[in-house]
C-alpha cells in the first residue's frame, strides 16, 4: 500500500495512473479511486489521516454540486481552486526534483574534477616569427627612422664628453706590453694585467691583446674562473710571425 504525504499527492498519482492532464479531471472517475485508495487503508487497518477525509468530503460536495447542475458556478469555481492547487503542487514537486537531481549531479561533478583525470589538453603552439622581411622593407624601416629624428635640435657638446673626443687605447700597443711582461717574468696573472688601466678603454684593449695573443698561439692562457695565469708559447721569448691556425697577428 503506497503512502502519500496529502491529499494533493494522492490525487496527482490517480492522474498519472490514468494518464490524464490536471484540466481533464473526471471528477467522478477520480472520486471513485479516491474512495477506493480510502477503503483499502481501512481494510489493512492502516490510519488514514484527516486531510485525506477532508478532500475526499470535498470531491463529494464537488460531484454533486455538478450532477444537480451542469452550470453551477460555484461547484466550477471549486473545481477551478482544486486544479490550480494540484498545479502549484506539481510545480512544486518537480522543482523539488530538479534541485535533488542539481545536488547529485553537483556531487559528481566536484567528484570527477577532484580525483578522475581529465582528457590530455593540447600543448600551446609556439608562435613562430615566420615573416620573410624584403629588403625594401628593411630601407624603409630604416628611412622611417632617420626621418624621425629630422628637425630635431642636435644634442649639446657636453653630453657628449667622455664618448668622444678620446682615442681608443691601441690593442696593439697592449699586445706588445704583454708580451714584453711575459719575455720579463716568464709568467703573470690574468689579473695582474689590468692594474694601472686608467680607462675603460684600455681595459678594453688589454681584453683584446689577450684574446688576440691566444689565437694567435703566442700565449697559454690556464687557469680557473677565479683567476687564470698566462705563459709564454716559447720560453726563450723568440715569436714565430707564423700562427697554428694560419690566421691572426703576431706582435713583436
Amino acid at each position: 500500500m503506497e503512502d502519500f504525504d496529502g491529499p494533493l499527492d494522492l490525487i496527482l498519482h490517480l492522474l498519472s495512473k490514468n494518464k490524464m492532464e490536471i484540466r481533464d479531471i473526471p471528477i467522478s472517475l477520480l472520486l471513485d479511486q479516491y474512495l477506493e485508495w480510502m477503503e483499502q487503508r481501512e481494510r489493512l487497518n492502516l490510519e488514514v489521516a484527516s486531510e485525506f477525509v477532508i478532500m475526499a468530503a470535498h470531491l463529494i460536495y464537488i460531484k454533486t454540486r455538478m450532477l444537480l447542475s451542469v452550470d453551477d458556478q460555484e461547484a466550477l469555481s471549486e473545481m477551478e481552486q482544486l486544479m490550480a492547487a494540484l498545479e502549484a503542487h506539481q510545480h512544486k514537486e518537480s522543482y523539488e526534483q530538479v534541485k535533488g537531481v542539481t545536488q547529485v549531479l553537483a556531487q559528481r561533478y566536484a567528484y570527477g574534477r577532484d580525483y578522475l583525470p581529465g582528457p590530455p589538453r593540447p600543448l600551446p603552439q609556439e608562435k613562430g616569427y615566420r615573416y620573410q622581411h624584403q629588403p625594401q622593407d628593411l630601407t624603409a624601416a630604416l628611412q622611417r627612422i632617420f626621418q624621425r629624428g629630422e628637425g630635431a635640435a642636435a644634442p649639446p657638446t657636453r653630453a657628449f664628453q667622455g664618448i668622444v673626443g678620446r682615442e681608443p687605447y691601441p690593442v696593439e700597443t697592449k699586445a706588445r706590453w704583454i708580451l714584453d711582461q711575459l719575455r720579463a717574468g716568464g709568467v703573470t696573472h690574468f689579473r695582474a694585467l689590468f692594474r694601472g688601466n686608467r680607462s675603460r678603454s684600455e681595459i678594453v684593449a688589454t681584453f683584446l691583446a689577450v684574446l688576440e695573443l691566444c689565437k694567435s698561439n703566442q700565449i697559454y692562457l690556464a687557469g680557473t674562473s677565479e683567476d687564470s695565469t698566462l705563459t709564454c708559447t716559447q720560453p726563450n721569448g723568440e715569436f714565430s710571425p707564423e700562427t697554428d691556425d694560419g690566421g691572426g697577428q703576431t706582435w713583436n
